[in-house]
């Protein structure tokens, strides 16, 4: 590869609207925005939408609204073709630093296509900087054209039912089931004659001699394929016109001057036949950088059918996580900031940021440590930011409080921010304030065998009078007399109480609390545990 065949670096993501947006979609693409903003590059976003029966327009709108909620935007392609030149490969004492294929290192006039400068509108780029796959068809059909043209493809005319029985002999044998290539010698003449018949036929890229397929990948280093492993002369378009995945993307990344392309390691044999067609079209050769796949902690791939809800964006935007927190903890699973350590923002990270500090270990979904993310995030808030947040998933109308002003309201969310994972666990944290409960059987059972003398005390201590419900240092000093004279402490003087007016087992001081709901609802609740109790034990 010349050292101008890609005069910038640029990046894409490339997502099929085929499902939810996938976490591991996300983390590609940050990955890719990471690199490019490293290095002063381009991203861009390419939709390959051409999964008739399986792209829908829900799918597409999702996956554009999940990039906007995480704040990933990207940039639009100069909406260029690049045009096809000759080109002489420079030399050099670092041949690895130009990017050039081994297959090219001792072919000093080798002619291939490079992107030099415009000739007309790239097809299919959108007014939203997106290029979108299915707009793009017949500029694929025209390169496969091309390379039958050339003797590089070819027609392949065998029948459903002779490569059925071409397997079936195969496994007889007990070889390995693969295409074996009986077309590929088929003359010209013979294959004009079956098009002029009719015959249905799909395209094959014609793989020539076995011989091995290497590249230098940015994250696992060497990486080498036989294409005698590939399954024999791979398909590249269908006998519907349709060309398939692994030679769209080819034409696709060449045409937008793609100069990296990181993406999952389940793309690794993908690499190895794309490699194939760029060698065929005359194309230079990106780099190719394969991140390790997010993996659940019981060492299965995280994927929509097995695992759900949890390996969709959305989810994590309906629940109540904050996006820069997502983003964060996306990128630390397989990636720390030498500078910044574990918090970081992706402008941030790129300050620093390595390919090669990249784990080639497997990334492992941690829910405790995205909610570890997500509360330090949340924590850092303002108060009108939490507000916000928090409003749109309780019920209580915290903006509008008929209950509690707007300062009491303030001082109920604070003392619960730290808390809370995300922000749909709010109503768990603060709904003893704003309605009566009734009481689980656990806590009344606590309450029946070491708690009634401490709430019965409680309860005559405030009748007393001597406790200000203006002041919470009066209350917690009652709370500590009651334990001094019944010679409790810890769980057992503070549980019951606890327990008996919010049904909660952790949450703010329990001066906070009393002062907030004040000596008659306070007494009202301790009556009510004991009532309770009394009744159901």
């Amino acid at each position: 590869m010349p050292l101008n065949a890609f005069p910038k670096v640029r990046t894409r993501i490339a997502p099929s609207p085929t499902g939810n947006l996938h976490l591991g979609t996300v983390r590609t693409a940050l990955y890719n925005v990471l690199f490019a903003k490293k290095h002063q590059g381009e991203f861009f976003f390419r939709l390959e939408d051409t999964d008739r029966q399986r792209s829908e327009e829900q799918f597409t709108q999702e996956i554009l609204e999940g990039f906007k909620w995480l704040n990933i935007s990207w940039d639009t392609p100069e909406g260029h073709v690049a045009e096809r030149t000759s080109s002489r490969l420079r030399r050099t004492k670092d041949r690895s630093a130009l990017g050039v294929h081994e297959d090219h290192e001792d072919d000093e006039n080798a002619e291939i296509g490079v992107p030099l400068r415009a000739r007309e509108t790239l097809v299919g780029l959108g007014e939203d900087g997106i290029v979108r796959q299915s707009l793009r068809e017949a500029v694929h059909s025209s390169y496969i054209e091309r390379l039958i043209n050339e003797g590089k493809a070819y027609r392949c005319f065998a029948t459903v039912e002779e490569l059925d029985a071409m397997r079936e002999a195969q496994k007889a044998r007990k070889e390995i089931e693969k295409y074996d290539n009986r077309s590929r010698d088929v003359s010209k003449d013979d294959s004009e004659k079956l098009l002029k018949e009719g015959k249905p036929y799909v395209v094959r890229l014609n793989l020539g001699a076995d011989h091995v397929i290497t590249w230098l990948d940015l994250i696992r280093g060497e990486v080498s394929i036989n294409t005698r492993d590939l399954g024999g002369d791979p398909v590249i378009q269908k006998s519907t016109g349709q060309v398939l995945y692994n030679f769209a993307v080819v034409i696709d990344d060449y045409e937008m001057q793609i100069s990296h392309i990181l993406r999952g390691e389940d793309h690794i044999s993908n690499t190895a036949k794309q490699i194939a067609i760029y060698e065929a079209l005359n194309f230079p050769i990106p780099e190719f950088g394969h991140l390790p796949l997010i993996f659940t902690k019981d060492k299965q791939k995280l994927s929509k059918r097995k695992h759900g809800d949890i390996a969709s964006v959305n989810t994590y935007k309906t629940q109540g996580y904050l996006a820069k927190a997502l983003v964060n903890y996306l990128l630390g699973t397989s990636y720390n900031s030498a500078k910044y350590g574990e918090i970081f923002t992706i402008t941030e990270a790129a300050e620093d940021f390595q390919i090669t500090s990249v784990s080639k270990s497997p990334a492992i979904y941690d829910i405790q440590k995205l909610n570890w993310y997500n509360r330090d995030y949340i924590s850092k808030l303002n108060y009108e930011e939490i507000l916000t947040h928090v409003s749109r998933f309780s019920r209580f109308n915290l903006e509008n409080n008929s209950l509690f002003n707007s300062s009491q309201i303030q001082l109920i969310i604070e003392s619960i921010q730290e808390s809370l994972d995300k922000f749909e666990q709010i109503d768990e944290h603060i709904n003893y304030f704003f309605e009566d409960f009734k009481l689980d059987d656990s806590t009344l059972i606590t309450i029946a065998e070491e708690g009634k003398e401490v709430i019965h005390e409680f309860i005559s201590l405030i009748e007393s009078g001597s406790l200000d419900f203006a002041d919470q240092d009066s209350i917690k000093n009652g709370i500590n007399s009651i334990g001094e004279k019944l010679n409790l402490k810890g769980k057992k003087l503070f549980f019951p109480i606890r327990v008996a007016i919010s049904a909660k087992t952790s949450g703010p001081e329990l001066g906070f609390i009393a002062v907030l709901l004040g000596k008659e609802k306070i007494i009202e609740r301790l009556n009510s545990a004991l009532l309770e109790t009394s009744h159901r034990h």
